[in-house]
């Protein structure tokens, strides 16, 4: 309904957060070009966040594991965007020479992930006359 709507349209382009692996120790220059936008075939992406993070440590196992070499190290980002173009987010870290090996949308707008497992699921209730469908705690 309207919610979902809200949620996943483009034109509402609410800000997602992803957790993302990147193969290499990612550089400040990275991170910066990141941040300032990245040009990709189907154009230039809107400025987005981007910082180094720890391993996130509620992630749950992943099958199949992702690669693992011992001679090339890999980073956490945290990057939010606000536009949802197709594969967006592998092809902005790949754009500045760090292919994205793992890869979790940890919240959208202020709807976060948390400490969910897959097959988890909670509920919320949304005050629609307020804001229009937004989070209440």
């Amino acid at each position: 309904g309207k919610l979902i709507q809200k949620i996943t349209h483009p034109n509402f382009k609410l800000p997602k957060t992803y957790q993302v692996q990147v193969e290499g120790e990612i550089t400040d220059d990275a991170l910066e070009q990141l941040s300032r936008g990245v040009q990709l075939k189907d154009g230039l992406t809107l400025p987005s966040r981007a910082h180094r993070i720890d391993e996130p440590s509620q992630l749950w196992p992943r099958t199949p594991p992702v690669r693992f070499r011992a001679n090339i190290p890999t980073n956490w980002i945290a990057l939010t965007i606000s536009e949802g173009r197709n594969r967006q987010v592998r092809r902005m870290t790949a754009a500045v020479g760090f292919p994205t090996l793992r890869l979790v949308r940890c919240s959208i707008g202020d709807w976060t992930l948390g400490e969910l497992q897959p097959g988890e699921q909670r509920s919320s209730i949304f005050n629609s006359k307020k804001t229009g469908a937004s989070p209440a705690s």
